[in-house]
């Protein structure tokens, strides 16, 4: 066996990061922070599972380099916030997921979230969207499901 495909072997036997254990809690799709939509519109709008996974992706990589709201993110568990986003989007988009993190309120907790915080991260996912292709109709309806979350996140 060469070194190459040695080396190879061994970087790939890695195993994938995983998430960090949290206090129980109750799930309940009632902790996502909104109802999801009637039918399945908005989940094709946003092209499904892997537009849903694209935008989350983007969604989190972008909030974590922006430079108004990037230290929010240090130190947290990234790989339960991009499950539970990818989780708690597809349910609200009506894409036959259920969500499985803790309510809004309890998320946030201690996070010291400001006002503006929150107009970054929409910003941030309006990218997110936008890149993804997403009919700036159907962002703001997405928006309008997401904004009365702002009184659960948003501690002063």
């Amino acid at each position: 066996m060469s070194l190459f495909l040695a080396t190879v072997l061994l970087l790939g036997a890695q195993a994938a990061p995983t998430e960090e254990a949290v206090d129980p809690y109750t799930q309940n799709n009632a902790n996502a922070g909104a109802t999801a939509f009637a039918d399945d519109a908005m989940w094709r709008a946003f092209h499904g599972r892997e537009g849903v996974d694209r935008i989350v992706e983007a969604f989190v990589a972008r909030n974590q380099s922006d430079p108004r709201i990037g230290d929010i993110f240090k130190g947290q568990d990234m790989v339960r916030l991009r499950r539970v986003l990818k989780e708690q989007f597809c349910y609200i988009l009506n894409g036959g997921c259920d969500y499985s993190g803790r309510t809004m309120k309890d998320a946030h907790k201690d996070m010291g979230i400001q006002q503006a915080d929150m107009g970054a991260l929409v910003e941030n996912l309006q990218a997110a969207m936008r890149a993804e292709g997403v009919d700036f109709r159907a962002q703001n309806r997405f928006l309008a499901k997401l904004a009365p979350m702002k009184r659960d996140v948003v501690e002063r």
